[in-house]
């Protein structure tokens, strides 16, 4: 089901005709959609009577809607100032727990003769879509920029890194700034350029249950199952790094 009013897609991890008994309901960014969904899906088979229902979106966009009371039983962020901003809320009784981490890429259309090297980016008459600085993709983005001396002239910035790759997608953009998982999970969608490496630019990826969850134990359990060794293994193969 696709939220659109919020601009959150929320995903059931499992569409599994067995009655539910509980519902653990996670805000997690938009750039773990792919395995948060086969490890939510994993989570279930090996909890029956669970059901893991997630929301992706932008991070910044997802800790305002835990501070103004969305329900929630966990958060896994893009980001560890994000995070930080729900812990100062007083909304985690726990310390969060970093468990990936990822990098960045430029997404371009299959075959792109327009965009071929990362400076390309910043040249004129190139579409370029970026995150919005207050998102944790966009915040990567700008410490890219910084660090190699780049200036490039965004056409657009999005709330989150997926809307970015979808303008790349639909042939909106020439290039969009997002992480290596989502040029990886669009497969042969976009082509990709990549980008030097730049420790700055790096995302950390912080997870924890939330205080005024209540099914703390599961809740709990979840997160650890998500930043464990099968988490670990799931989130590698997407083309995440570890959490360092």
């Amino acid at each position: 089901m696709v939220l659109a009013a919020t601009a959150l897609a929320t995903v059931p991890a499992c569409s599994s005709s067995k009655a539910k008994t509980v519902e653990l309901r996670v805000l997690a960014a938009s750039s773990l959609t792919e395995t948060f969904s086969q490890l939510g899906h994993d989570f279930e088979q090996s909890h029956p009577g669970v059901e893991v229902t997630f929301s992706f979106g932008g991070s910044s966009g997802l800790a305002q809607q835990l501070a103004a009371g969305a329900p929630a039983d966990v958060f896994a962020a893009a980001s560890s100032t994000t995070m930080k901003t729900v812990q100062d809320a007083g909304l985690l009784d726990g310390a969060p727990v970093t468990f990936a981490r990822n990098r960045l890429a430029v997404a371009v259309p299959p075959g792109s003769t327009k965009v071929q090297t990362y400076p390309d980016i910043a040249k004129p008459g190139v579409a370029l879509a970026i995150c919005a600085a207050e998102v944790p993709c966009g915040a990567a983005a700008q410490a890219l920029f910084t660090a190699t001396g780049l200036t490039p002239h965004p056409a657009t910035e999005e709330q989150d890194v997926k809307s970015v790759l979808t303008k790349v997608e639909l042939g909106e953009a020439d290039a969009g700034v997002v992480y290596i998982t989502d040029v990886r999970a669009a497969g042969d969608k976009v082509g990709s350029v990549a980008v030097p490496y730049v420790e700055g630019a790096v995302a950390s990826y912080p997870i924890a249950a939330l205080s005024a969850s209540k099914h703390r134990a599961l809740a709990e359990q979840l997160v650890a199952y998500l930043s464990g060794a099968h988490g670990e293994q799931v989130l590698q193969a997407a083309g995440f790094l570890p959490p360092g």
